[in-house]
């Protein structure tokens, strides 16, 4: 199978330039101006193979955007090579964005006071689509996210989560082989985010389309990705099977304790002495997280020192969150530029 992005050292810096202070140091700066160059992206490298849906995430300012303009041709690399559909998307831009999809979930690509569906005739001609491709194709695309109903409204009176509908079909209203999403399903409601992943998986199983996601919600990424690439300050820390992450960073459960009276850290931490297991405030009144091992004589042990010394009101057992296991590895497990 063939690659639809190839990434080997890429790169890219920026200048961030500060001022002098007072009136001698304005006037110097109108000559000479202070700097220092900041990486955004240092030296990464990684492939994805055609048809693979694969999540780029990482903590903001860690690259992602980044990445995804260099990848798309808005940026130029500083230094690398970046090859995607074939071709370098910096120095071939006019025929390489005739081959991709761009959503980003921040900016609009929808003409803001005319008809979604006039936006949609625009984009036709922009990308040279037949009448016959378009009508078979957008068809499906528009019964799939169902817009039907909005075709006819202007953008601006559209809510979040329809524009956001729109703004993916016109994306792919030239069908184009490889999909970049950044932040796509940002502030929308449950059951819109369902229907977004639910026309993603389609297209990618009927279309063998390639989707690179970056997103902050890590549900979408569990819903829709095999595998993950995750960026900290510029660098890939992990490239590999979401699955070996959960394996290797998720062991043990989460017990949610629910007690009748106020608690705090200093009543629960003498129960778990030689346990392995540390607690953390849940985000409702009176409620304690315990993180254990997966053995279930510690599970058991702790459940009936924490019954025996605290009126408990309810009791839930989770697995770890990938969500968890992510915000685990940015506070403990990044060592050199690599998770251990």
């Amino acid at each position: 199978m063939s690659n639809a992005i190839e990434v080997k050292e890429l790169r890219k810096e920026f200048k961030s330039y500060s001022s002098r202070s007072g009136l001698k140091g304005a006037f110097r700066d109108l000559f000479t101006r202070n700097y220092k160059v900041i990486p955004a992206v240092e030296d990464i490298s990684f492939t994805v193979r055609q048809g693979e849906m694969v999540g780029y995430i990482g903590e903001n300012g860690a690259g992602k955007s980044t990445t995804i303009k260099m990848l798309t041709g808005i940026l130029t690399p500083t230094s690398g090579l970046v090859q995607a559909n074939g071709m370098n998307p910096h120095k071939e831009r006019e025929k390489f964005v005739q081959t991709i999809g761009v959503v980003f979930g921040q900016r609009s690509q929808l003409w803001w006071d005319i008809a979604v569906q006039e936006s949609f005739r625009l984009l036709k001609k922009v990308y040279r689509v037949s009448d016959e491709d378009y009508n078979e194709h957008m068809n499906h695309v528009i019964e799939s996210l169902d817009i039907g109903p909005l075709l006819d409204k202007p953008v601006r009176k559209l809510s979040l989560g329809q524009r956001m509908r729109c703004e993916l079909a016109a994306a792919l209203l030239h069908n184009p082989p490889l999909l970049f999403l950044d932040e796509p399903t940002i502030g929308l409601d449950v059951l819109v985010k369902l229907k977004i992943r639910n026309f993603l998986k389609e297209i990618n199983e009927k279309y063998n389309t390639t989707i690179l996601l970056t997103t902050h919600d890590l549900s979408d990424i569990e819903a829709l990705c095999e595998r993950v690439v995750m960026l900290d300050e510029g660098k890939i820390i992990y490239d590999g099977k979401l699955a070996e992450l959960r394996s290797n960073w998720g062991e043990g459960k989460q017990i949610e304790f629910q007690f009748s009276n106020q608690v705090d850290d200093q009543q629960l931490d003498p129960l778990v002495k030689e346990l392995d297991v540390f607690w953390t405030k849940g985000d409702r009144h009176n409620v304690w997280v315990a993180n254990v091992p997966h053995e279930e004589e510690v599970i058991s042990e702790l459940i009936g020192r924490v019954v025996a010394a605290h009126k408990i009101t309810d009791i839930k057992i989770h697995e770890i969150s990938t969500e968890e296991i992510i915000r685990n590895i940015y506070e403990e497990g990044v060592i050199h530029g690599k998770i251990r």
